[in-house]
């Protein structure tokens, strides 16, 4: 008994904790009944769905599964990451949980042929009598083939695969950002396939998207501060269509930062769910993991650094939803499922990070959907990596991925369906069936009426229509429409054609494009319309700056009256174009909307607010509750990223302001690149001042606040030496046995330095999220604080549990219940702000269950040497107390 309380107590290294399962029901009323079995039991189900745990391949070394298909006999056909291929026979759903299914590791080669190694694979489609193979990997000894798609066949019957042929290779630095799944097209005679964005667009023999792309951004470019996709240039990732022997490519869209996985619907419309990069998070162009409409000759807009278009861009298209920050790898219709008519229909995009998968329930809505997303399953950890419906009807899902414990899971409806009504052609709105044949002329040769429709739906008030439009004109000779582009008098079709011609035209045709443009009544548009415009007017001057020099000064006066306009987008666009421009004022104008601009209150509104995952992932959550604490100005910090770039216009006094603001900056908390961009911005403002007040503005600017290369907030006090090393807690007893004559500097340093500091009260200093620890030393032995801090989740004090409540109407909040009474939960949700409680009524609660896991991070310690582990202990045993014994340099030292 006393043991256990002081296992309990040990939990007070471990903090606050995150979601994960319990088998503790709190709420008597509940129809959930718990199995007892933690990996079951994790996982939030919509009512009447089970879920079956079926295998565990790290169990059996097997490795971390990543991919999955069903071949024509109803076998499953998986990948490990790392290795090898693996076939099974499932057990029925609602067999004994002790009948297990039998696992093949698949071997490629014949009787009398050589054996191949085949595995690294991110994709497997079985189709057409084959498995395709999407490796991603560079060969060696084991695995032979490199990044590309492979074609493995049965030829002979043997029910064995012995023949591989390559379909192609692909180029690039692929790694996780590489080719990934595939997908049989609708109609059954084709396959279409995803790569992210660090694979080469191969030649392709059509394209839908015009070849034609380019990064089109005058705003200053920052590439990534710590080096991510630096080289990599437009148009990202991207999606095509192949016939089955890959001897003819045609490219469908592009501009994809990283879609793992695509999906058609009913009626053969195809959707992805890409990627953000969370190290922008709190930066303007930031944008968060979304589910995308993907149609023909779409383009998504993702550029390296900070580049990305604005999804408001004309040339590109938006997002149907925004989820919020995650990690996403499957996406897959319900279509084939035995579930009810809701989940048939529905869209499931799998998040790795937070262990959510999104059910989007999508309706026709003119060219394109509305979408409502929904929690449908989650657990913590749950890294989902892929998943499909098998010919059971049971949903399929695995969880693994980058080394970590893989599972396999089944999730079937125990009940009776309701009748299910497919979605037809017929049923689409007047808009989609516009939109499908302005897509019959997205070819090369296309039919000349391809024009007059295209014309025709320039000025089409939908948005995918209109897009639609723009690229079947494209597709005709420029040759058929420039004079018809410049002459037009509609302003929205005359945008639209100039914006094409702009992508398909020369230096030439440059000084006619601003001009016809500026015959438009700028005063008289929309909003939408004025963005479309100056957008049309940026990539004109991206394209062709030089030759447009004879109208620029009539180009800022145009343009300038406009500017600042009172709305934040079209600030940013006039922001960039006049101080491109050179316009007098630009900067005085811009430096006026720095200090005073704020964000739209639903800028960048996600599904998923950044507050429901603090808990959920101990690795991330920790860093968004931090970020969530002290959150950039997104719109102040897009004008200064602006200014960065501007080379004249300036006065000592604009430069007092502007470099003031940028030191300000520094104090905020955005993704890992945040620092390192705002000192990039920083760095190019310096590089317009006079040599003579270079020191002056470089001190003004917070120089002295950061590390030698920009990136971070620099850290006077004593840093780890290391080298890094993986701590076991066998390990680390044996070192620390004896402390004697230990070092309280750097033992202070240390604790601050693993981030005990940032959670942990010590002395009266510290952070309020985990118990103080002051008298740490005086309670429990070294092992019993080497095994908490080593294994954070292996005992949780009853005091720092995190709790999961489950929603009747669906979805999951996650967090410390601070308080409740008879009608409400209090819920705190983010550790760096304890006082920012949420209110969760109890009626809308059905099910509520403690977390096992812990939000303090595993592997704190592993940056240590031996020497600062036996500082830091010595540090904890100490209390904080510099004159305590295992600070003096004697035999009676602490043992």
């Amino acid at each position: 008994m006393i043991l256990n309380k002081l296992t309990k107590s040990l939990a007070f290294l471990v903090g606050v904790l995150v979601l994960a399962s319990s088998c503790e029901q709190k709420e008597p009323e509940t129809t959930r009944k718990l199995t007892g079995i933690p990996k079951i039991d994790k996982l939030k189900l919509p009512d009447g769905f089970v879920a079956e745990l079926l295998y565990s391949p790290g169990e059996n070394e097997q490795g971390s599964w990543v991919a999955m298909t069903f071949d024509d006999k109803g076998r499953m056909i998986t990948a490990d990451q790392y290795g090898f291929l693996y076939r099974l026979e499932l057990p029925p759903i609602g067999s004994d949980s002790t009948v297990k299914p039998k696992v093949e590791k698949l071997i490629i080669g014949g009787v009398d042929e050589p054996q191949v190694g085949m595995g690294y694979a991110q994709g497997l489609l079985y189709a057409f009598n084959s498995l395709y193979v999407m490796v991603n990997h560079h060969s060696n000894q084991i695995f032979e083939k490199s990044t590309g798609l492979y074609r493995i066949q049965d030829l002979d019957g043997d029910d064995q695969f012995e023949t591989v042929s390559t379909v192609r290779l692909l180029e690039g630095d692929p790694g996780e950002h590489g080719p990934h799944s595939m997908k049989l097209s609708p109609d059954g005679k084709s396959i279409v396939l995803s790569a992210g964005n660090h694979v080469d667009v191969p030649e392709m023999d059509s394209y839908r998207l015009p070849r034609v792309w380019d990064e089109d951004n005058l705003f200053p470019l920052i590439k990534d501060p710590r080096g991510h996709a630096n080289n990599r240039m437009a148009p990202g990732g991207w999606i095509a269509k192949i016939d089955p022997e890959g001897k003819n490519w045609e490219l469908i869209a592009a501009g994809f930062r990283n879609e793992f996985d695509i999906a058609f619907n009913e009626v053969g419309d195809l959707f992805t769910y890409d990627s953000d990069m969370e190290w922008d998070f709190g930066m303007p162009w930031y944008r968060p993991t979304r589910i995308l409409h993907v149609p023909s000759g779409a383009e998504f807009g993702w550029r390296t650094g900070n580049s990305k278009w604005s999804p408001n861009y004309p040339d590109n298209l938006p997002a149907l939803v925004n989820i919020g920050q995650g990690s996403p790898t499957n996406v897959m219709f319900g279509t084939e499922a035995n579930f009810p008519d809701k989940y048939k229909k529905a869209l499931y995009a799998f998040d790795w990070s937070f262990g959510i998968i999104y059910a989007m329930h999508l309706t026709p809505n003119g060219g394109s959907y509305d979408a409502k997303a929904e929690e449908f399953i989650s657990g913590s950890p749950l890294p989902l990596t892929d998943g499909t419906i098998g010919p059971d009807g049971a949903m399929y899902f695995a969880t693994g991925g980058r080394r970590l414990e893989s599972d396999l899971y089944r999730v079937y409806y125990d009940g009776e369906v309701d009748t299910y009504k497919p979605l037809t052609l017929a049923d689409m709105p007047n808009e989609a069936k516009v939109r499908r044949e302005l897509e019959t002329f997205h070819v090369a040769g296309a039919p000349a009426e391809g024009l007059e429709m295209a014309w025709n739906h320039l000025d089409s008030k939908d948005r995918f229509v209109q897009y639609a439009a723009r690229i079947a004109l494209e597709h005709q000779p420029v040759a058929s429409w420039k004079s018809k582009a410049l002459e037009e008098s509609n302003a929205v079709k005359k945008t639209q054609a100039i914006l094409a011609l702009a992508r398909h035209g020369s230096n030439s045709d440059a000084v006619p494009m601003l001009q016809s443009l500026m015959d438009i009544d700028y005063s008289g548009l929309s909003d939408k319309e004025k963005q479309d415009l100056l957008r049309t007017v940026e990539v004109i001057l991206y394209r062709y700056d030089a030759a447009a020099n004879p109208v620029k000064s009539d180009l800022v006066a145009y343009l300038s009256p406009n500017f600042p306009s009172n709305d934040n987008m079209l600030d940013r666009s006039l922001a960039v174009l006049l101080t491109h421009l050179d316009a007098p004022d630009a900067v005085e104008k811009t430096l006026a909307l720095l200090k005073t601009a704020k964000d739209d209150a639903d800028y960048q509104k996600t599904f998923t607010a950044s507050s429901d995952l603090v808990f959920r992932n101990p690795q991330y959550g920790m860093d968004i509750a931090n970020m969530l604490a002290n959150v950039p100005p997104a719109q102040q910090t897009y004008f200064a990223t602006v200014l960065g770039g501007a080379d004249h216009g300036w006065t000592p006094e604009h430069r007092d302001e502007y470099f003031a603001w940028i030191k300000n900056a520094f104090q905020y908390k955005g993704g890992r690149s945040y620092v390192g961009f705002i000192d990039r911005a920083r760095k190019m403002a310096l590089s317009h001042v006079p040599q003579a007040d270079f020191a002056k503005y470089d001190e003004m600017s917070g120089a002295a606040l950061l590390t030698s290369n920009g990136n971070d907030i620099a850290n006077t006090g004593v840093q780890p030496e290391g080298p890094y090393r993986r701590w076991t807690v066998e390990e680390a007893v044996p070192v620390v046995e004896t402390l004697a004559g230990r070092d309280f500097v750097r033992g202070k340093a240390m604790y601050a330095a693993t981030l005990c500091s940032s959670c942990h009260t010590m002395q009266g200093e510290g952070g309020i999220i985990g118990p103080d620890l002051t008298q740490l030393g005086t309670r429990f032995s070294k092992k019993d604080i080497l095994e908490a801090t080593i294994n954070p989740s292996q005992t949780i004090s009853e005091q720092y549990h995190a709790m999961v409540l489950e929603l009747k109407e669906g979805g999951s909040i996650v967090g410390r219940i601070t308080d409740e009474d008879d009608t409400n939960y209090y819920v705190s949700q983010n550790p760096f702000s304890p006082d920012d409680i949420r209110t969760v009524a109890k009626s809308s609660v059905s099910f509520t269950k403690e977390s096992d896991v812990s939000i303090m991070l595993p592997g704190l310690i592993n940056r240590l040497n031996e020497e600062e582990l036996k500082d830091l202990m010595a540090y904890l045993i100490s209390g904080g107390n510099e004159n305590h014994k295992v600070f003096q340099n004697n035999a009676t030292a602490e043992k």
